[in-house]
Protein backbone atom coordinates (compact mmCIF):
# COMPACT_ATOMS: atom_id res chain seq x y z
CA UNK A 1 0.00 0.00 0.00
CA UNK A 2 1.35 3.50 -1.26
CA UNK A 3 0.28 6.74 0.73
CA UNK A 4 1.04 9.44 -1.25
CA UNK A 5 1.01 12.97 0.15
CA UNK A 6 0.90 16.28 -1.53
CA UNK A 7 2.42 19.82 -1.12
CA UNK A 8 3.72 23.44 -2.60
CA UNK A 9 0.33 24.38 -3.79
CA UNK A 10 -1.14 28.00 -2.69
CA UNK A 11 -1.92 31.59 -4.62
CA UNK A 12 0.53 32.99 -7.81
CA UNK A 13 0.07 35.70 -10.04
CA UNK A 14 -0.24 34.92 -13.89
CA UNK A 15 2.88 34.15 -15.45
CA UNK A 16 4.41 33.30 -11.54
CA UNK A 17 5.69 29.00 -10.79
CA UNK A 18 5.17 26.49 -8.21
CA UNK A 19 6.85 23.07 -6.88
CA UNK A 20 4.27 20.52 -6.13
CA UNK A 21 5.95 17.64 -4.41
CA UNK A 22 4.07 14.49 -3.69
CA UNK A 23 6.11 12.50 -0.93
CA UNK A 24 5.20 8.92 -0.69
CA UNK A 25 5.25 6.48 1.69
CA UNK A 26 5.01 2.00 1.72
CA UNK A 27 5.20 0.13 -1.55
CA UNK A 28 7.94 0.22 -4.37
CA UNK A 29 7.21 3.89 -5.33
CA UNK A 30 9.84 4.05 -7.69
CA UNK A 31 8.84 1.33 -9.71
CA UNK A 32 5.08 2.74 -10.35
CA UNK A 33 3.89 5.07 -13.12
CA UNK A 34 3.60 8.19 -11.42
CA UNK A 35 0.76 11.30 -12.26
CA UNK A 36 -0.09 14.48 -11.80
CA UNK A 37 -3.91 15.28 -12.22
CA UNK A 38 -6.00 18.19 -11.39
CA UNK A 39 -9.73 19.36 -10.80
CA UNK A 40 -11.15 22.63 -11.27
CA UNK A 41 -14.30 23.95 -9.81
CA UNK A 42 -17.23 22.63 -11.81
CA UNK A 43 -15.33 20.25 -13.80
CA UNK A 44 -13.77 16.86 -14.07
CA UNK A 45 -10.55 15.80 -13.40
CA UNK A 46 -8.27 15.92 -16.11
CA UNK A 47 -4.54 14.32 -16.69
CA UNK A 48 -2.19 17.00 -16.51
CA UNK A 49 1.05 14.73 -16.62
CA UNK A 50 3.13 10.99 -16.01
CA UNK A 51 6.26 9.62 -15.91
CA UNK A 52 5.96 5.95 -16.37
CA UNK A 53 9.61 5.15 -15.91
CA UNK A 54 11.27 8.03 -17.52
CA UNK A 55 8.13 8.09 -20.99
CA UNK A 56 7.17 11.21 -20.08
CA UNK A 57 3.51 12.41 -21.43
CA UNK A 58 1.81 15.96 -20.49
CA UNK A 59 -1.51 17.22 -21.30
CA UNK A 60 -1.64 19.56 -24.28
CA UNK A 61 -2.64 22.66 -22.07
CA UNK A 62 0.76 22.22 -19.93
CA UNK A 63 3.46 21.43 -22.51
CA UNK A 64 6.51 23.26 -22.47
CA UNK A 65 5.08 25.16 -19.48
CA UNK A 66 5.04 22.12 -16.84
CA UNK A 67 8.22 19.63 -15.72
CA UNK A 68 7.32 16.58 -14.08
CA UNK A 69 10.02 14.54 -12.42
CA UNK A 70 10.99 12.58 -9.91
CA UNK A 71 13.60 11.92 -6.88
CA UNK A 72 13.58 7.49 -6.15
CA UNK A 73 15.85 8.28 -3.32
CA UNK A 74 13.86 10.32 -1.91
CA UNK A 75 10.20 8.72 -2.96
CA UNK A 76 9.12 11.83 -3.55
CA UNK A 77 7.40 13.37 -7.55
CA UNK A 78 7.61 16.91 -8.44
CA UNK A 79 5.31 18.87 -10.78
CA UNK A 80 7.70 22.24 -11.23
CA UNK A 81 4.60 24.52 -13.02
CA UNK A 82 5.60 28.08 -14.93
CA UNK A 83 3.91 30.41 -16.76
CA UNK A 84 0.91 29.90 -14.59
CA UNK A 85 -2.06 30.53 -15.93
CA UNK A 86 -5.60 31.93 -14.41
CA UNK A 87 -6.99 28.29 -15.98
CA UNK A 88 -4.83 26.28 -14.07
CA UNK A 89 -6.37 27.00 -11.16
CA UNK A 90 -7.59 23.72 -9.60
CA UNK A 91 -6.77 21.13 -6.90
CA UNK A 92 -3.55 19.11 -8.08
CA UNK A 93 -3.60 15.80 -7.23
CA UNK A 94 -0.68 13.02 -7.34
CA UNK A 95 -1.22 9.74 -8.11
CA UNK A 96 0.67 6.16 -8.97
CA UNK A 97 -0.26 3.18 -10.32
CA UNK A 98 1.44 -0.34 -11.09
CA UNK A 99 -1.01 -1.79 -14.22
CA UNK A 100 -0.58 1.38 -16.68
CA UNK A 101 0.88 0.88 -19.75
CA UNK A 102 1.59 3.75 -22.18
CA UNK A 103 -2.20 3.96 -23.92
CA UNK A 104 -3.77 4.07 -20.33
CA UNK A 105 -1.33 7.36 -18.66
CA UNK A 106 -3.66 9.38 -18.98
CA UNK A 107 -6.61 7.59 -17.68
CA UNK A 108 -7.22 7.93 -13.99
CA UNK A 109 -9.19 4.85 -13.69
CA UNK A 110 -5.98 2.74 -13.97
CA UNK A 111 -3.92 4.99 -10.95
CA UNK A 112 -4.15 3.00 -7.61
CA UNK A 113 -3.24 5.38 -5.40
CA UNK A 114 -4.01 8.89 -4.88
CA UNK A 115 -2.94 12.15 -2.61
CA UNK A 116 -5.35 14.04 -1.01
CA UNK A 117 -5.11 16.95 -3.21
CA UNK A 118 -3.21 20.32 -3.27
CA UNK A 119 -5.04 24.03 -3.99
CA UNK A 120 -3.47 25.97 -6.53
CA UNK A 121 -4.94 29.27 -7.61
CA UNK A 122 -3.31 31.75 -10.26
CA UNK A 123 -4.79 34.97 -9.70
CA UNK A 124 -5.14 37.27 -13.05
Amino acid sequence: QVQLVESGGGLVQTGGSLRLSCAASGGRFSSYVQGWFRQAPGKEREFVAANKRGDIHYADSVKGRFTISRDNAKNTMYLQMNSLKPEDTAVYYCAAGSRIITSTVRVEQFYDYWGQGTQVTVSS
